[in-house]
């Protein structure tokens, strides 16, 4: 395995600082904004950059005094490290209290995901909550997944490429502490449910639709790997090829994610090579911050 401790770790600072630039989009013109790519970055495109870079650029065309409230979004193909993003933006709707943009995200002039993102200006209503958040142990009580990471890959040692050491090890700017066993943890089969707390490893801008991006950025995590619990496989042992369909969000009230949230996921079926998924975020009151839904592939990777 190859010897990353001669590596200094950049500060969580740094870390969030790249996050935040990452998800900063860049006006190209009237309806053309521009993704950076990420530092360091291999491999494939991470499903959550993508949406919520697109979901900034919706949010950029659109008046202060509306905020998304929801957005649902199509893979259409793999996007790659180290090319920029294109988002072109459509307003299909403008109307008094809600408001709907489409953004179509290109790279090298080939479209790899379409955004729906619908708008709302703040109004008071009839209000309830059906959904109980979990009792699980506080993030405080639980190790951090990058823990458990290098445990992991110092275990499987020359078993894992140098590609998926660096995946595995490489620093993040979200901190993920998780109450269960995800996919990768263990090879036995599980009820297709987890339970994972996150925040950002240092405090964030108070900038709200930043934090509704980052909100999207991490919704994809955990979220497709529930579906493989059952089954007790892994992409991260070499069982399993899978890749994100399609991606939706109901953002129910605001949240900072420089603060704890829970995110609970569930997979109610899969099935004909694809995996159906659910996910609920509470922040620490108790409070239903999110809702999400995703389709994805996953199928069992043939010798």
């Amino acid at each position: 395995m190859a010897d990353h401790s001669q590596r200094p770790d950049p500060s969580p600072e740094k870390l969030v600082a790249n996050l935040v630039r990452l998800l900063t989009v860049e006006q190209r013109g009237s309806n053309l904004f521009a993704g950076q790519p990420q530092t360091g970055g291999i491999g494939r495109v991470f499903g959550g950059q993508v949406i919520a870079q697109a979901l900034q650029a919706a949010q950029a065309s659109v008046a202060d005094d509306k905020v998304a409230h929801s957005l649902h979004a199509y893979f259409l193909r793999g996007g790659k490290e180290g090319p920029g993003i294109d988002y072109a933006t459509t307003c299909d709707f403008e109307g008094r209290s809600f408001a709907n943009r489409r953004v179509v995200a290109s790279q090298d002039g080939k479209p790899i995901l379409n955004l729906t993102a619908s708008f709302q200006s703040h109004e008071s209503g009839l209000e309830h909550q059906e959904a109980s958040m979990p009792d699980v142990p506080p993030p405080e009580e639980l190790k951090s997944d990058m823990e458990i990471r290098r445990s992991v890959a110092e275990r499987l040692g020359d078993r894992l490429s140098e590609m998926q050491q660096r995946l595995m090890l490489r620093p993040r700017p979200i901190d993920m502490r998780t109450t269960d066993k995800l996919h990768w943890m263990n090879n036995e089969a599980k009820e297709p449910r987890a339970h994972s707390w996150f925040r950002t490893v240092a405090p964030l801008p108070d900038d709200p639709a930043l934090h509704r991006a980052i909100v999207a950025y991490a919704s994809d995590f955990t979220l497709l790997g529930t579906s493989a619990l059952p089954h007790g496989l892994s992409w991260m042992r070499g069982e399993l090829v899978g890749a994100s369909l399609d991606h939706a969000i109901w953002f129910h009230r605001p949240a900072r994610v420089d603060e704890w949230l829970l995110y609970v996921t569930e997979s109610p079926w899969s099935g004909g090579g694809r995996g159906f998924n659910l996910g609920k975020i509470f922040n620490r009151n108790g409070d239903l911050v999110a809702s999400v839904a995703q389709e994805g592939m996953i199928r069992r990777k043939r010798s």
